[in-house]
């Protein structure tokens, strides 16, 4: 029988911005309402103001604190000196868990975790890919030698955490059959997260909200505004949320098509502020895994028009009528369009309420989670 003792958590992660960030403060929130220490270790470069404030909202939770160390994105000679600070800072917190998000957390724990064990720590090693690595191409240098790693790094790994069922999928594809034991837990909102958002009374048609990089398609979504301009016959607004390095790339873009007027850049912020900006939800993404901005939408009760990638399906359904293959701009913009002339298709298309509610629970995911971390911390041997 799993025990529910109080446990030691400390999360691991690099980037401190979109679906991993979420998921994080949301099992920090409730692991700490039901008891446990939770702790936070991650990038001091990536965030801004946005950021900061959402680490403010959760430090009250954080009984073990917030560590912010320099994490780059790929590679390097730096993540040497960051992995040694990372053990140091581990060691320190003695925590009974060490759950890694994407790639370079993952690395950072395991990597921790398994020194700990020599000197007979009991720590459980938990790695979420959340994408990450999975995001690589198998014909290329780059992404058969991560995947060597992730190979490598599994067999320091006491569990492995998938949000999706298509995250599961790539890992095998890419990396293998895991060979250490392995659980799915969807992602979950909050109680409040479920209320509906009603819109500005000067809402314009289409919202992206996300990262701003090609990988989520801010670029497609341009390209398709412009087009589904011509489609619907009539201009059309638009609103871009969200930071990032390449965001000034999509401004002039905006501007060299001279929709800069219609189409407008706002900073990151909070996702149902930013759904009541727009009548219907755009998610051009590329590659994704278990987005949490699909999931909020859905339960803001927005329309969404979504690429049909990663585990997008696994939340709209497999038959969803307003998917897209990403990066086709032209099928984007029909998309669009139609919802333009047929304000009732998109609506009647989303999923039933009562059984999407019941499903994507922040509470009944923490529980999963917390049952795991127990049979596993319980199980783990020096």
């Amino acid at each position: 029988m799993v025990s529910d003792k109080p446990l030691r958590i400390l999360h691991c992660f690099r980037s401190p911005v979109g679906g991993i960030f979420r998921h994080v403060r949301d099992l920090a929130e409730e692991h700490a309402k039901a008891g446990h220490q939770v702790g936070i270790i991650c990038d001091s470069n990536t965030g801004g103001a946005y950021e900061d404030a959402l680490f403010e909202s959760i430090m009250p939770h954080l009984a073990l604190g917030l560590t912010r160390l320099p994490m780059r994105r790929s590679l390097g000679i730096s993540d040497i000196a960051i992995a040694v600070k990372t053990f140091r800072e581990v060691k320190s917190l003695q925590p009974d868990v060490l759950h890694g998000h994407g790639a370079k957390g993952g690395a950072y724990v395991r990597l921790a975790g398994s020194q700990l064990r020599v000197s007979q720590s009991r720590v459980a090693r938990f790695y979420s890919p959340h994408g990450g690595s999975l995001h690589y191409d198998q014909k290329t240098l780059r992404g058969q030698a991560y995947f060597a790693i992730e190979r490598l790094l599994e067999r320091w790994t006491d569990r492995l955490i998938f949000v999706s069922d298509y995250e599961r999928r790539t890992y095998e594809e890419k990396i293998g059959k895991p060979r250490a034991e392995w659980r799915l837990i969807h992602n979950g909102l909050r109680a409040h997260e479920f209320e509906p958002v009603e819109n500005v009374s000067d809402a314009v048609d289409f919202l992206y909200i996300g990262m701003m990089r090609d990988l989520k398609g801010p670029d497609v979504f341009i390209e398709a505004m412009r087009r589904a301009e011509q489609l619907a016959g009539k201009p059309l607004r638009g609103v871009m949320v969200g930071d990032g390095e390449d965001k000034p790339r999509y401004q002039a873009r905006l501007d060299a098509l001279g929709m800069g007027d219609r189409v407008t850049m706002r900073d990151a912020m909070p996702a149902r502020e930013a759904f009541a900006l727009a009548r219907t939800v755009v998610v051009p993404s590329r590659a994704e895994s278990m987005p949490y901005i699909v999931l909020e939408a859905v339960a803001a009760g927005k329309p969404v028009i979504s690429t049909q990638v990663g585990g997008i399906p696994e939340i709209l359904g497999p038959d969803f009528a307003g998917f897209v293959p990403p990066g086709d701009a032209e099928s984007l913009a029909g998309a669009m369009a139609k919802t333009i002339n047929n304000t009732d298709w998109l609506p009647s298309a989303m999923p039933e309420m009562d059984s999407f509610r019941s499903h994507f629970s922040a509470l009944t995911m923490a529980e999963r989670m917390s049952a795991v971390y127990q049979e596993c911390q319980i199980g783990t041997v020096s």
